[in-house]
């Protein structure tokens, strides 16, 4: 049975893959930290945040998405890229935000979302 997060995962794939991105990798790790999904947006490199909040209380999906979380994305995306020979004309942060509804799921997609330096 998947976890919460890995559920949250595969419904951001899926939805990601409907609008014509291309899988490269599932939770790529390094020692600073781990990117949930890379994709492919025609010749652009995605990394994706995927966050699930299940209610706000602590705030957003989005908004748990903060100044350090995004810095430890930008390293890793770095090492990624580093490790990667593949060529694409850019690359680009965007997070996926998921809440339950009463019958199904909202998803919110903030296409380039944050910058690197």
């Amino acid at each position: 049975m998947p976890t919460v997060g890995q559920h949250a995962e595969l419904l951001a794939c899926e939805y990601l893959q409907r609008h014509t991105l291309k899988l490269i990798t599932k939770n790529y790790h390094c020692r600073r930290g781990e990117i949930d999904l890379i994709m492919q947006d025609k010749n652009t490199l995605v990394f994706i945040e995927v966050r699930y909040r299940k209610n706000n209380r602590f705030g957003s999906a989005l908004e748990s998405v903060d100044h350090k979380k995004q810095t430890k994305i930008i390293i890793t995306a770095e090492h990624y890229l580093l490790h990667n020979t593949q060529v694409f004309s850019g690359y680009r942060f965007d997070v996926i935000a998921i809440s339950p509804t009463h019958k199904n799921h909202e998803i919110i997609w903030v296409k380039d979302a944050f910058h690197s330096n």
